[in-house]
């Protein structure tokens, strides 16, 4: 296949974040996975009770484990960011809130501007299998099924991310059980080449918050029993759980390179496909099916398999799983390949534990650091290679220290696999991107440039400020690119919130004493800075006459509290009205604000209802509180209510 006929069919990956355990974004990703970190831990307290089900010798309903990988700070949210109330915060599944924050970032790591993209046929493609948070609240009786669960349900995933972003292409959720993710990123592909989608998100999300998966696995005997993922270890035990929520962005790579779009990696294809018949039973794993999979995804992709570096193997730390995994990869990406270059396979598990619905896509992100710094990682917990496995006949190693990828003057090739008991094998193909090219220091005579900064809050922007001058400072990335392209990127590859700040300088030095106040003197003049500010429109483009090259930016400052369930927020003094504004509106106001105009409609005042009738013992009129419209009409209300109580 030629060069020109893969590049237009292929698809780069421009823009990636995530939430995972031990890491909240990728650089914290590659960190773990270069020093060799486990970063599993114990059940936290706010999961369920680990103690009352552990038991070392299990039995039914009992666990097999105390541990397995954790997101911190699940319930965190920045709920003013996103529009929503503290009470609507509390009752949405933090699988979407999470993904909402996730979102965000990957489009800002992209250089996509969420305003701009409003409006488009982009696409959402979200992998997840849980639904946890909703049955949580159902378990609680008749009257925990309130309308706001119906906002829970898992196809709400992929619609909030496409309401919120107002983005107008395919909203998917797609559920293979643990290939679940892979499948969405399979899926993004096939509608970018279609022309059906200009730009994609594919995700996964998968938030263990209950333990009713794990008690079943424990029953059917394919449950680790300390919580970590031993990948082709003779020692392996099984299903070892894990959090994830991780975003892609996609785009077709001509129109990547067209638009200066930063290309992180090249999807060059992929394909998924069912055992079918080929195996006794639905949930027992076929070579036949893996075997396929593999074949139709370098066939898609124009690659001979036997060129192939490295494979982020579906990995589970199941005996039975890896075996036939490892045998697959030796059959058809070890046939035609030189004794002395064995595959190099891995599995990201071993880190983090399986995050199952959302496994594929942490796998995917992790072979995108990969190509971008040239080593694998090693593989933990392999003390001593499974005798199930025939090593001496298959070319595979499983790396046990960082190593780097060969260097065979070419873009180097990795593979990443994603198997789900429902029987679906997916597989991706994905190519090192071409080096980028990014000015290093700026020329002399230097010229100053403005740099814009914005957020939704005064404490986001502040914080946000604190990002830029670290970035900008001694040892911060920023010292990587030149000034001009920080300002360009600032100005133009983000969105411009209603808060800001501008300052302006000719050297990284300079802007970040600018934005600590350090400056000696009163700093430089600009009218662009000073429009900015105002709130006013610029004219980047005259700004910056011959453009910029886009780079990397410090991600948006989220200003997170805790929502959680059963967890008062605070207790205003019993002031009532006071309690009803602090769950539910979703602005600033005064006391002439009416209740439409905060984000208290009609749902919400249902919800309010039932609320006052708990907190103050009596009965309340719904149509009596529907005729209230103002701030100030709300407190007056409910001071005689409380007088009356």
């Amino acid at each position: 296949m030629k060069k020109s006929d893969v590049d237009a069919r292929s698809v780069a990956v421009i823009g990636m974040a995530c939430r995972l355990p031990g890491a909240s974004g990728a650089d914290e990703l590659w960190s773990l996975l270069r020093d060799g970190t486990d970063a599993t831990s114990e059940t936290p307290p706010d999961r369920y009770d680990v103690d009352a089900l552990y038991d070392s010798r299990p039995g039914p309903g009992r666990l097999a484990s105390r541990r397995a990988g954790y997101v911190a700070d699940v319930a965190g949210f920045d709920a003013e960011f996103f529009g929503m109330s503290a009470g609507e915060a509390v009752e949405l599944d933090p699988q979407q809130r999470l993904l909402l924050m996730t979102a965000w970032e990957a489009l800002e790591d992209a250089g996509q501007r969420p305003d701009l993209l409003a409006g488009s046929r982009t696409g959402v493609f979200v992998g997840a299998a849980r639904t946890d948070y909703l049955e949580l609240t159902l378990r609680q009786g008749p009257q925990a099924a309130t309308a706001a669960q119906l906002l829970n349900f898992r196809s709400l995933l992929s619609a909030r991310l496409s309401h919120f972003l107002d983005l107008r292409g395919p909203s998917i959720v797609v559920d293979t059980a643990c290939s679940s993710s892979l499948t969405a990123v399979h899926q993004a592909v096939q509608s970018i080449r279609a022309g059906e989608s200009p730009l994609a998100l594919a995700a996964g999300v998968n938030l263990k918050l209950r333990p009713d998966e794990g008690l079943a696995m424990t029953a059917a005997g394919s449950m680790s029993a300390d919580g970590r993922s031993r990948f082709g270890d003779a020692n392996a035990d099984g299903h070892a759980p894990g959090d994830a929520v991780g975003v892609v962005v996609l785009k077709p790579l001509t129109a990547a390179l067209a638009d200066g779009d930063r290309i992180r990696a090249v999807i060059q294809g992929s394909a998924v496909g069912n055992d079918g018949g080929t195996s006794d039973s639905v949930l027992n794993p076929s070579l036949t099916g893996q075997l396929e999979v593999l074949r139709w995804a370098y066939e898609d992709a124009g690659v001979d398999p036997a060129e192939v570096d490295y494979v982020e193997a579906h990995g589970s730390g199941s005996p039975a799983l890896d075996m036939l995994e490892l045998t697959a990869l030796g059959e058809v990406l070890g046939r035609g390949r030189p004794a002395d270059r064995p595959l190099l396979v891995g599995s990201v598990k071993t880190n983090v534990g399986h995050a199952e619905a959302a496994g594929g896509l942490t796998g995917l992100i992790k072979a995108v650091l990969c190509l971008e710094h040239g080593q694998v990682p090693p593989s933990l917990h392999l003390d001593t290679p499974s005798p199930r496995v025939d090593w001496h006949r298959l070319p595979v190693v499983v790396p046990r220290a960082l190593q780097d990828l060969p260097d065979r003057g070419r873009p180097a090739v990795v593979g990443i696999s994603g198997q789900g008991s429902s029987a679906l094998n997916a597989h991706v193909v994905l190519r090192q991107a071409d080096p980028p090219t990014v000015r290093v220091k700026a020329l002399k005579p230097r010229r100053p440039y403005v740099l814009p900064l914005s957020a939704r809050t005064p404490a986001a922007l502040t914080a946000l400020a604190r990002r830029y001058a670290e970035y900008l400072g001694p040892g911060g990335a920023g010292a990587a690119y030149a000034v001009r392209d920080i300002c360009f990127s600032a100005a133009t590859r983000r969105q411009h919130h209603p808060y800001r700040t501008a300052v302006v300088g000719a050297t990284h030095e300079e802007l970040a004493a600018a934005l600590t106040g350090t400056l000696v003197g009163t700093g430089r003049a600009s009218e662009a800075a000073d429009r900015y500010r105002a709130g006013l429109d610029v004219d980047w483009d005259a700004e910056f006459k011959k453009g910029g090259t886009y780079v990397p930016l410090p991600l948006y400052a989220w200003q997170t509290e805790r929502y959680w369930p059963g967890e008062e927020r605070s207790d205003n003094d019993g002031d009532l009205s006071a309690w009803v504004l602090s769950e539910h509106a979703r602005t600033g106001f005064d006391d002439g604000s009416t209740l439409t105009e905060i984000g208290i409609d009609s749902l919400a005042r249902l919800r309010i209802v039932v609320e006052l009738t708990k907190r103050s013992g009596r009965e309340i009129d719904p149509e009596e509180f529907g005729r209230l419209r103002t701030v100030g009409e709300l407190r007056a209300w409910t001071r005689t209510l409380g007088a009356a109580a």
